[in-house]
């Protein structure tokens, strides 16, 4: 017949004669633990954690006379345990040694980041990049970035039946033109809707000034709306080169790029159509390098004009206008444009308060020998553009198709 054998252990039920468990602390002689030890209520702490590791970590069945509640028991010690292990554990700072904080080893708290940092024996000096390998053998080379100046592009505009087609024309080579460049639009009395819907559309920043002169007193509208441009780079600070531009003369893209080798004053000729419009005029600097010995000019006002200048035909630093000290000027009056002079000598008065001399000049580009904007006398005085430029029926003659 075969036979079932219960496989258990042959401590589990034994009884010793003081009443306890092999790993119960009670087994302890009293005597021998009262003459061992001086401290008799660490002993009694010590024996109470003892019964509690070994009821949690080495009872593995439950007792026969009571086995529901010394399971729950168990296991409701068990987790008490642990909840208190992890509590200590949230405790104690992570990642953070006082006795080795300046160890190199250790990584601060406030320097905890994921950037790999490569190890110190193979950190490179030079900070040039020689060789980058991704696919392809590229060079890079190292090169130092220049901020480019700021140009000031000042225009005074009115209303008149080719004044779009100068704004947007204007607007083209401004655009072409890197940034920054900041282009001050200025107009009579009150700021036209056409006029804004225009720079809107230009992409080029901007500003849409207004100059309240009473028109009636003035003589030359285009001195007043370049003198409310000028207050307000002055008002504002405005650092960078000041260039006074027309909306209806003609620019090249090498002029603009020459503008940001001014440091103080630079000067270049303009060619200029005679009224009669059969001839060309040459007016502006004559240089030797960057240096200017004389002027081009014609008969009729080469004795009285100082300086021989169309007024697109000079640019200067804007900071002349509201910092007088870095350029050693003897007065604080600001600078502006005179209406009480004649009709050709707004030029030569407006820049006598800018420099002393021809030796505070540049010429540019070096030699003065290229012609970069054309002043043409092309305005149609009597033609009519209809309101906000829109048709609002045909023409008096119609072509058939």
């Amino acid at each position: 017949m075969a036979s079932i054998r219960r496989t258990l252990s042959p401590y589990q039920d034994r009884q010793y004669q003081n009443g306890g468990t092999p790993f119960s602390a009670s087994s302890t002689s009293p005597k021998h633990s009262k003459c061992s030890s001086p401290f008799p209520a660490f002993v009694a702490f010590a024996n109470r954690v003892r019964r509690l590791i070994g009821g949690l970590f080495f009872q593995r069945y439950p007792s026969r006379s009571k086995p529901h509640h010394s399971w729950r028991k168990a296991f409701f010690y068990r987790c008490f345990l642990f909840f208190f292990l992890g509590f200590l554990l949230g405790l104690s700072p992570f990642g953070h040694d006082h006795h080795h904080h300046h160890s190199e080893n250790v990584i601060p708290r406030h320097d905890f980041n994921f950037e790999i940092k490569p190890p110190q024996s193979n950190r490179i000096d030079d900070p040039t990049v020689h060789e980058v390998s991704l696919g392809a053998r590229l060079r890079a080379e190292r090169f130092d970035f220049v901020p480019r100046k700021q140009l000031i592009v000042i225009t005074p505009t009115y209303n008149r039946a080719l004044q779009a087609y100068f704004l947007n024309r204007l607007s083209h080579v401004l655009r072409l033109v890197p940034p920054p460049l900041l282009w001050i639009v200025v107009e009579m009395n009150t700021a036209s809707y056409e006029t804004a819907d225009i720079l809107r559309k230009t992409g080029v920043m901007y500003r849409h000034l207004v100059c309240a002169e009473n028109s009636t007193d003035v003589k030359d509208r285009g001195v007043y709306q370049r003198n409310t441009a000028l207050e307000h780079i002055q008002r504002h600070r405005l650092d960078g080169v000041v260039y006074f531009a027309d909306d209806d003369n003609v620019y090249s893209l090498d002029l603009f790029h020459s503008l940001r080798d001014i440091s103080r004053f630079g000067t270049w000729p303009v060619a200029m159509l005679a009224q009669s419009k059969n001839k060309a005029i040459l007016e502006g600097p004559v240089c030797n390098g960057s240096q200017v010995i004389g002027w081009h000019t014609n008969d009729k006002s080469k004795r009285l004009r100082r300086f021989h200048v169309d007024m697109s035909g000079f640019a200067f630093n804007s900071t002349i206008l509201w910092d007088p000290k870095r350029w050693r000027r003897l007065t604080s009056v600001p600078i502006r444009q005179l209406d009480t002079v004649k009709e050709g000598f707004q030029e030569t008065t407006f820049i006598e308060q800018v420099v002393e001399d021809e030796s505070q000049m540049e010429g540019t580009p070096p030699g003065c020998s290229r012609i970069m904007n054309w002043h043409l006398h092309l305005e149609g005085r009597h033609f009519v553009y209809p309101r906000g430029w829109l048709l609002q029926k045909n023409l008096d003659i119609v072509l058939p198709i």
